[in-house]
C-alpha cells in the first residue's frame, strides 16, 4: 500500500502508555479474561460483553513506555489510514449534503476503558458508538499475520476502514435502528441483525478503498488479496472451526468468511455505499 505520503490524522487518542484495571473483578484481570474467552467461544458480539462489564469502576494508571520505531512506524501507519479514511467519508457525505463528523482512534496497550465498558486486548479491535470511538491494540496486526493468516499493510488497512465503517453507520442511524430492532428480536434474529451490520461495516470498507484508490492510486499489487485474506481470517465459521472444532451459524456475529469477502468486494468494485444494504441481500 502506498501510504507514506499521505496526510496524518489528528484524531488518535494514544493511551498506550496507560495501564487499566478492573475493580470488582474475580482476581483482577481474570474476570475480564473469563468473558473474552466466552466471547471468544460463542462468536459474541464484542459490544454485549463490554455492555455487561460496564458498570464496573475502572481504575487506571500511567506507565513511562518506550516504543519501538517499528511501532511508532506503525501508529505512524494508521493514522495515514485514518485520515485517508476521514477524507473519502467526508467528500461522499458531502455529496449528499451531508456532513461527515470525524471518529478518534484510541490506541492502547492489553486493556482499555471506554464508553460501551471495559475490554481487553484479546477481544480485537472494537468501535463504540456511545463515544464515537474506535480501538485498537495494534499488537492485533500480529495475531492478524500468524493466527488469521493475513499478513500485510492492506489487511491493517481494511480492519481499520471496517471499524470506520461502523462509525458511518451510526452517524447514518442504521446502529440505532439495528440495536432498537435487536431489542425486540429473540438471540438468533439479533445475532442475524448483528451479522448484517459487520457484514455492511466490511462493504463501506470496501467504498473507502474504492474512492481511496481512485484519488490517491494507493493500492499496490497483492493489497487487495491481503484484504480479503484478512476478510476471510476473522469469518465467525473459521474462528469458531479454530476455537472448538465445529461451526454453528446460528451464533455467527460478524458473518462467514465467504460472506465477509462477498460484501467487501462489492464495496471495493462499486465505490457506492448504497451498494451495501446487507439487510436487504441475503448474500
Amino acid at each position: 500500500m502506498r501510504w507514506e505520503r499521505g496526510r496524518r490524522s489528528e484524531n488518535i487518542e494514544d493511551r498506550r502508555g496507560m495501564r487499566v484495571g478492573r475493580k470488582g473483578l474475580v482476581g483482577g484481570g481474570i474476570g475480564a479474561i473469563i468473558l473474552t474467552l466466552v466471547a471468544l467461544y460463542f462468536g459474541v458480539d464484542p459490544a454485549v460483553v463490554l455492555n455487561q462489564a460496564g458498570n464496573l469502576a475502572p481504575a487506571q494508571e500511567e506507565q513511562t513506555v518506550t516504543f519501538s520505531p517499528e511501532e511508532e512506524r506503525l501508529k505512524d501507519f494508521v493514522s495515514v489510514v485514518l485520515a485517508d479514511t476521514e477524507d473519502v467519508w467526508g467528500a461522499v457525505f458531502q455529496s449528499s449534503d451531508q456532513r461527515y463528523i470525524p471518529p478518534k482512534l484510541v490506541l492502547f496497550s492489553g486493556a482499555v476503558e471506554s464508553a460501551c465498558g471495559f475490554a481487553e486486548a484479546a477481544m480485537g479491535p472494537f468501535y463504540c458508538p456511545a463515544d464515537q470511538k474506535l480501538y485498537l491494540d495494534m499488537r492485533f496486526f500480529n495475531d492478524l499475520a500468524q493466527r488469521h493468516d493475513a499478513p500485510g499493510d492492506f489487511a491493517q488497512a481494511y480492519v481499520v476502514a471496517h471499524e470506520v465503517g461502523h462509525h458511518v453507520q451510526t452517524l447514518l442511524g442504521i446502529s440505532e435502528q439495528v440495536h432498537m430492532a435487536r431489542q425486540r428480536a429473540d438471540k438468533t434474529e439479533g445475532n442475524a441483525l448483528q451479522v448484517r451490520m459487520e457484514l455492511q461495516a466490511d462493504c463501506f470498507a470496501g467504498v473507502w478503498a474504492h474512492h481511496a484508490h481512485k484519488a490517491r492510486q494507493i493500492l499496490e499489487p497483492g493489497d487487495v488479496e491481503e484484504a480479503l485474506a484478512a476478510a476471510a481470517g476473522v469469518g465467525d465459521d473459521r474462528l469458531q472451526k479454530q476455537a472448538r472444532g465445529y461451526v454453528v451459524p446460528d451464533s455467527f456475529t460478524h458473518g462467514s468468511s465467504a460472506q465477509r469477502m462477498h460484501w467487501f468486494n462489492s464495496g471495493l468494485q462499486s465505490g457506492d455505499p448504497g451498494q451495501c444494504d446487507s439487510f436487504k441481500d441475503a448474500k
